[in-house]
Parts: C-alpha cells; sequence; structure tokens
C-alpha cells in the first residue's frame, strides 16, 4: 500500500495570507504568549508586580520634573493622571514592537525546524504585552477614584483606542521582525527609536503645546492620534479627538497589511538566513 506524502514548497512572488491557516494554528499562538509571560517573570522576586512599578515610577519621575519643575500643562486634570494615562499606551505599543522585533531571532530554532505560519510569532508579543496594560490599567482607574476623576460613556471608546494601538505595534512589529532576519542591525535600532518616538508623541505633554498651526503634523505619528483619544474618553476633559483616532486607524491599518504581505514575501528565505 502506497502512502501519500504532502511536499511544502516555498511559493515564488507575492504570496497571499491564508487566514484560514492561522485560525488553524490559534491554540499555537496562545501558547507562545502565555511562554512570553512566563520567561518575563520567572525567577523573579516581584513578579507581576512589575507590571504596576514600571508605570508608576516612570509617571512619579515624569509628574518631578514636567508636572512640578517644568509645569507641564495638563488640560484641567491632575498631572499624573494625564501622564500615567498616556504612559500605559504608549509602554503597551512599545513592548509589543520591541518584542516582535527580535520574536524571530530569539526563535530561530522553532523557525528553522518546524513548519507553521510565521505570522504567529511577532504576532503572539500584542497578547503577551496585554496583561501588563490590562495589569497598568486597573491602577489607572484606581488613581482616577483617588484623585476623584468619574468616569463617562466615552469609557466604552477604550476598546476601541487599545485594538488601534495594538494594529500599529503589530504593523510595525511584523515589518521589524522580518527586517531583523536579515539585517540584525534592527533589534538595535529600535530601542534607541522607541526612546525618540516616545518624545515625537504627547505622552508628557498635550498636542496642543504646538499650537493650531503644527499640530497637525502630530497626526503625522500614529501614536499621537490614539493618545489624544485615550485621554478624552477616560478623563472627559475635552471633546474626543475623532479626526486623529481616524488618522491613527488608518495609517496603523496600511502598516499592518503592508507588513503582513511583505512578511509573506520574505518568509520563505527565513529559515535559511535566520
Amino acid at each position: 500500500m502506497e502512502r501519500e506524502s504532502v511536499v511544502i514548497e516555498a511559493r515564488k512572488g507575492w504570496v497571499p495570507v491564508d487566514f484560514r491557516e492561522l485560525w488553524k494554528f490559534r491554540e499555537l499562538l496562545y501558547f507562545l504568549a502565555w511562554r512570553d509571560i512566563k520567561v518575563k517573570y520567572k525567577q523573579t522576586a516581584l513578579g507581576v508586580v512589575w507590571a504596576v512599578l514600571q508605570p508608576v515610577l516612570a509617571m512619579l519621575v515624569f509628574s518631578i520634573v514636567f508636572g512640578r519643575f517644568a509645569s507641564m500643562p495638563s488640560e484641567g486634570v491632575p498631572y499624573p493622571i494625564f501622564v500615567l494615562t498616556g504612559l500605559l499606551l504608549w509602554n503597551y505599543f512599545a513592548a509589543v514592537l520591541a518584542q516582535s522585533t527580535t520574536s524571530l531571532v530569539t526563535g530561530a530554532n522553532l523557525v528553522s525546524k518546524v513548519y507553521f505560519p510565521r505570522l504567529i510569532i511577532p504576532a503572539s508579543s500584542a497578547i503577551a504585552a496585554l496583561i501588563d496594560f490590562l495589569i497598568g490599567f486597573m491602577v489607572l482607574i484606581v488613581m482616577m477614584l483617588w484623585y476623584g476623576v468619574g468616569f463617562t460613556t466615552g469609557v466604552l471608546l477604550a476598546p476601541v483606542i487599545i485594538g488601534v494601538t495594538l494594529i500599529n505595534a503589530v504593523g510595525f512589529g511584523i515589518w521589524f521582525s522580518a527586517l531583523n532576519v536579515r539585517y540584525r542591525d534592527v533589534q538595535y535600532a529600535v530601542p534607541f527609536l522607541i526612546q525618540i518616538w516616545m518624545f515625537a508623541s504627547p505622552v508628557i505633554y498635550p498636542a496642543s503645546l504646538l499650537g493650531e498651526r503644527w499640530s497637525w503634523l502630530m497626526y503625522l505619528n500614529p501614536m499621537s492620534g490614539v493618545i489624544e483619544a485615550i485621554r478624552p474618553a477616560m478623563l472627559a476633559n475635552r471633546p474626543i479627538p475623532w479626526e486623529g483616532l481616524a488618522i491613527s486607524g488608518g495609517i496603523g491599518l496600511v502598516v499592518f497589511l503592508a507588513g503582513v504581505f511583505y512578511f509573506r514575501r520574505v518568509e520563505r528565505h527565513f529559515a535559511d538566513v535566520i
């Protein structure tokens, strides 16, 4: 009796995304995300407490330096609340971007020996980093109650804003992870880029600080729209800038789709180069 064999060959040119195959390997996505979470806090004395300490300590430093000494405007809300709201979104974006950039290289043994959709590896970083974000989000809610900042129906928009942030983070992460396989300089450039990118985003200052003449430049940065939208959604201190949020969503969608197709095009070379 003859046995059938399946031969997997790399396809040439632009390769379409097989979403049914991605869904088939969804359990691997959860496994890789859980692995990243366990590795992050393995053999740490404080464990997930670091998910609270990191944004809180950064908030304290920014509040002292920029809120007290530099008297940075905070749009009518306490500056610690103002900076923490933007800092949580930024930390989530930065964590996904940093982890996904190096994900293929750190998972070289898996990439070179086992077949599965490689897109799952950088995408799993978004799930792993989401745990830290949710813990930090709980801290933000506690601080809002402490400062007497009330909630409005705008908080229902928060999942949409987080989703736009996720699309941007995964989109850029897919680009950088694919480029990092061939050019290892990328993994050294990304941390520097993240530092510069944060100060180019309205994390510690409002976009209105630039004035109406130059504020439009801010929205060319996809993280500006989501950070500027999460504050009025959570704090109800001003109208939600729908235009900026739409621009961030549009840029994120373009970057994500372009990144996915580029990733699929160069994916067949990963096992040989890595």
